[in-house]
């Protein structure tokens, strides 16, 4: 059996977490297929709160999704105000939903720090041995701008100089996207009470949907 989802991001620039999200359901024994609305598919424009991109979203589907996957920064306001603010918003919809929050602390770039042979890897320079200034597991939750110390830790990791540096810096977007597409889901990330929260919550929907 397959199970149907919608999967709501921030940006499309976070989509390759639907296939992270996936993955870890396949992990428990859960054949999972996300779906990724076009919100340019409607005639009129959807707000950004998580209530009218989920409505937006069944409604390009046709149909109740077994499963809602909101992806949201917790940014500065922490995980547990974030997972209040979809859980509160779904329910206003369908109390039924059955809902799986995504909630990297601060942000998702968070994630993608603790893998250093991938960041030099991407950067285009996997052989390089220079310090990347990477933060620890304990400290990585807690870096202000995470965006920020993955763009300096990708371009000291090219160690890239003059115009190659510069068109380096331009690549970010692409450099982020290729590091979701890789994160090791049993790797540094397990360490983060944000991805255990995350595995718990697939773990106990997947039992339920065993039972």
């Amino acid at each position: 059996m397959v199970f149907n989802g919608l999967f709501v991001a921030e940006g499309t620039s976070d989509m390759p977490l639907s296939a992270l999200v996936e993955d870890l359901f396949g992990e428990c024994g859960v054949r999972l297929r996300l779906t990724s609305p076009d919100f340019n598919q409607l005639r009129t424009k959807v707000n950004k709160d998580v209530r009218s991109r989920v409505e937006a979203g069944i409604t390009l589907m046709g149909r109740t999704p077994d499963i809602v996957v909101v992806h949201r920064d917790a940014d500065n306001v922490g995980a547990d105000t974030r997972r209040r603010e979809i859980t509160e918003a779904l329910g206003r919809i369908d109390p039924c939903l059955v809902c799986c929050p995504v909630i990297p602390v601060r942000m998702t770039e968070a994630w993608l720090l603790l893998d250093e042979p991938t960041i030099r890897q991407v950067a285009g320079n996997p052989r390089g041995r220079n310090d990347l200034r990477l933060p620890s597991v304990r400290e990585v939750e807690r870096v202000t701008d995470p965006k920020q110390r993955l763009h300096e830790c990708l371009l000291a990791a090219s160690a890239a100089t003059g115009r190659r540096r510069e068109k380096n810096a331009t690549r970010f977007a692409n450099h982020r996207r290729q590091l979701l597409e890789r994160i090791d889901r049993h790797g540094p990330v397990t360490r983060l009470p944000s991805w255990q929260q995350l595995v718990d919550d697939v773990e106990k929907i997947a039992a339920g949907w065993h039972g």
